[in-house]
């Protein structure tokens, strides 16, 4: 990459800004993350991109962090991120995996077909809503759906104050409408399952095939893996977009903040609960139980919202365990290197 960019096209912001000290301003760069490989971080500064080696030292980075450098290019350290995208490893690995940091907007894909699916949207927003970054839903796949603004509409019961938007991903003057959220120093992160058109929308917000298309299969409408690392593209319209591989396995963790932004009505309702610690199954006096029955609050939503709370709480739990494991393994590895230096004399 040849082209050079300035701080504030880099989307540095007065967040950062308050973080660095007068001797760090006169001798440190600052160098932020645009793409990562299995040993190596792809970073991008006002003097142009440089790579940085990835050591066991370094604290957990991913896309789109701000680092410090010393003037032979080293790392000093990381800067405090305004978001953070995370979520259970996937697979039975209990860990935490960190997706994207410092993004401003979230584009939620999802496409009008056989694929689409409330639930899912609603494991996004939640996600959205943990990182503090604005979420837009998506829908794709416009040019082959008979009824958009019915699919539109079961989005927007979802919560009136979404910003909902439908697009034919293949048409530039479709997609003109996403640039709202893209202008200069803007990062926009897409996530969404695979087969929904995040590749496609990238290709058209960038102008030039950046990613790998391949056509969904046609038996259930679900579609291949076609990015296989995140990477951020920079936009005509000064705006950067990150894109994420296709995840069709997505737990949530520490999330308990955005499942809770995610269904406000319910918990609207559960502020006149009888008790405090109602879990709006069989308790007595349930105003969650109360306003479905009346016909103000969809079954449905209830049944996302406490499987997603549920979901959070076991792997918060099992990430506790998993900490206190390695933290006894730790001393009992301690203790065996104190005793074999005690004998050897030292």
């Amino acid at each position: 990459m040849t082209n050079q960019y300035s701080l504030s096209q880099l989307g540095w912001k007065h967040f950062f800004q308050q973080q660095i000290t007068l001797e760090e301003w006169d001798d440190f760069t600052f160098a932020r993350v645009i793409g990562l490989e299995r040993t190596v971080f792809h970073l991008l500064n006002i003097n142009g991109k440089k790579d940085l080696p990835i050591t066991s030292n370094m604290p957990d980075i991913t896309v789109g962090d701000w680092l410090l450098l010393d003037d032979t290019n080293r790392f000093q350290r990381l800067l405090e991120r305004s978001s953070l995208f995370s979520r259970k490893a996937a697979g039975t690995k209990v860990d935490t995996q960190l997706i994207a940091a410092n993004v401003d907007t979230v584009f939620i894909v999802s496409s009008m077909n056989m694929d689409f699916n409330l639930n899912r949207i609603e494991r996004y927003l939640a996600l959205a809503n943990e990182a503090n970054a604005n979420p837009v839903i998506v829908l794709t796949k416009q040019d082959c759906c008979d009824h958009p603004q019915d699919y539109l509409s079961r989005v927007q019961r979802l919560n009136p104050l979404l910003e909902v938007v439908t697009v034919n991903s293949l048409d530039e003057n479709s997609v003109e409408q996403l640039k709202t959220w893209c202008s200069t120093g803007e990062t926009i992160v897409l996530i969404g399952s695979s087969g929904v058109g995040k590749s496609t929308i990238v290709n058209t917000l960038v102008g030039l095939e950046t990613q790998l298309t391949h056509s969904i299969r046609e038996d259930d409408d679900k579609g291949r893996h076609t990015t296989t690392g995140r990477s951020i593209h920079f936009l005509a319209s000064g705006g950067m977009l990150l894109d994420t591989p296709g995840m069709r396995e997505l737990q949530i963790v520490n999330c308990e903040y955005g499942v809770e932004e995610t269904f406000p009505e319910i918990l609207k309702f559960a502020r006149q609960c009888k008790f405090s610690d109602c879990k709006h199954d069989s308790e007595p006096g349930c105003a969650v139980k109360k306003a479905i029955e009346a016909g103000g609050l969809d079954k449905r939503r209830l049944a996302s919202y406490q499987k997603l709370l549920r979901e959070q709480a076991f792997n918060a739990a099992t990430l506790v365990e998993k900490r206190e494991r390695d933290r006894v393994f730790g001393r009992y590895v301690r203790s065996v290197m104190d005793s074999k230096r005690k004998n050897k004399g030292y």
